[in-house]
């Protein structure tokens, strides 16, 4: 970021507006939806790096932007709730996502129960907040940060395998269309071990390949219970589009869950040696 005249990393306006300068970056660009391995390999390595960076960052803690922002159990409570109370009267039309759910609520505090190490996480992984060099299509940095807060890693790296490895929008309503596409998973994990192999625990390693399946089940859920609540928090733009996203999400999972063998397989193989344990 660039400092104000009097040293202050923003400036406030006569309204009260804030407003933050940052250094151009030239000759390069993002992408909303990916166009080959290679794309996703750069961007996971990216958000490795950015969180290699930050890995060794000394207190005090950084705020809480949303707290409790992957907390599935929570997520999950929210939608038992929901269920339970149905305001708009839609339960009866998601019986088959909410049975969905319910049998797999025991995956739901796997991560908070493993003891990982909380670190500074980017909490909004997608490829286009990644900058890719126009010439070599390297990645150059890591952008939005508006959400960088406390938290595990594998949030960052499952939302990368939600958003990347299906060649779907998160709302498609033909659920024929989605799938997790292996070869964009292998190039996401190599790319991110590349450059986050350094620093990760054992532990935080072995969950790479279960972090996609339980950040797209957490956001499906949270589609969910919104769907349920009448469409409160998340803006819609179609009947029943909540619904149409919630479903596009479980698709995935079932897709991730089909593959998760051969994902572990594949993380035997490329996973260097940890730093520390």
């Amino acid at each position: 970021m660039i400092p104000t005249r009097d040293g202050s990393m923003c400036h406030r306006d006569n309204v009260g507006d804030y407003w933050r300068a940052y250094i151009f970056i030239e000759k390069a660009r993002t992408y909303d939806v990916v166009e080959s391995t290679s794309q996703a390999f750069e961007a996971a390595q990216a958000f490795g790096r950015f969180q290699k960076m930050l890995s060794d960052l000394p207190a005090p803690r950084l705020h809480d932007t949303i707290p409790d922002f992957h907390h599935t159990p929570k997520r999950f409570a929210a939608l038992v709730k929901a269920i339970e109370t149905d305001p708009a009267n839609r339960a009866r039309l998601a019986r088959s996502e909410i049975d969905f759910v319910l049998r797999r609520e025991s995956i739901t505090s796997t991560l908070l129960d493993a003891n990982l190490p909380v670190r500074v996480t980017h909490n909004d992984t997608k490829l286009n907040n990644v900058m890719l060099d126009n010439a070599t299509g390297k990645g150059v940095c890591v952008i939005d940060l508006d959400t960088v807060m406390p938290g595990l890693v594998l949030y960052d790296f499952g939302d990368m395998v939600r958003t990347v490895t299906s060649p779907t929008k998160e709302d498609e309503a033909d659920l024929s269309k989605v799938t997790m596409r292996f070869p964009m998973f292998e190039a996401l994990l190599r790319g991110y071990l590349s450059a986050a192999s350094d620093f990760l625990t054992e532990s935080e390693s072995q969950f790479l390949p279960f972090a996609g399946k339980l950040i797209t089940f957490e956001i499906g859920l949270r589609f969910l219970t919104d769907y349920l609540l009448g469409d409160v928090y998340f803006k819609v733009h179609r009947e029943q589009h909540n619904l149409d996203r919630c479903r596009t999400q479980f698709k995935l999972v079932e897709s991730i869950e089909q593959q998760e063998d051969q994902m572990n397989r594949l993380l035997g193989r490329v996973e260097p040696t940890p730093a520390c344990v």
